[in-house]
């Protein structure tokens, strides 16, 4: 019979026991990928909060955006980037204008979208997230280094090598030409600094 040995005493079987335990270790990781995911309950705000709320569904009419913690939205570093937003993004080579946003709108936030795009959104100001660490893979584009964070069917590319942390959040499908053209923007009007002091 091989490796089959017979447990002697009155406790349940080895394998029983193995079972049980791989079943706690599986859960408690189980828990602890949940967790990371869904970005934990720490200060740091996730700039892609509300990000589900981009979608086809969401192509008409003014754009809710949920507030997240974003304490140097009202900055002057946040006002000269909104202002010097553009009123078309690309997308697959044409332009997709501004979209209204719902009211309450939060500070330092814009959007653009239209019939036959989702929206895009952009938010000045907001704080560190969780997700950037001295090891996180950055994108340099155009000149400016971004954090992707996907979630779901979108993705939120933070600036992070800037005075202020600017969150554009859009669905899988848009591609990098919104994150150009805001890339161009913030290269050209605020000064590049150490991602990390």
């Amino acid at each position: 019979m091989g490796d089959v040995r017979e447990q002697s005493g009155s406790g349940p079987p080895r394998v029983v026991l193995i079972i049980a335990l791989s079943l706690g270790v599986l859960l408690a990781a189980g828990v602890a990928t949940l967790g990371v995911l869904s970005g934990g309950t720490g200060q740091h705000a996730r700039p892609d909060e509300g990000a589900a709320a981009n979608t086809t569904a969401d192509r008409g009419g003014p754009l809710a955006l949920p507030p997240v913690k974003a304490p140097e939205a009202n900055s002057a570093d946040c006002a000269t980037v909104l202002d010097a937003l553009p009123d078309e993004l690309r997308v697959d080579g044409s332009g997709v204008p501004r979209r209204e946003l719902a009211t309450p709108k939060p500070a330092g936030t814009v959007a653009w979208g239209d019939a036959e795009h989702d929206p895009i959104s952009l938010r000045c100001g907001l704080t560190a997230p969780a997700e950037l660490k001295p090891t996180s893979k950055l994108m340099v584009i155009s000149g400016v280094s971004w954090l992707p964070i996907s979630s779901g069917e979108t993705t939120t590319w933070l600036a992070v090598d800037r005075p202020v942390y600017v969150a554009v959040t859009g669905s899988n499908d848009t591609g990098i030409g919104p994150i150009q053209d805001v890339s161009r923007i913030l290269d050209e009007h605020l000064p590049k600094q150490d991602v990390f002091d």
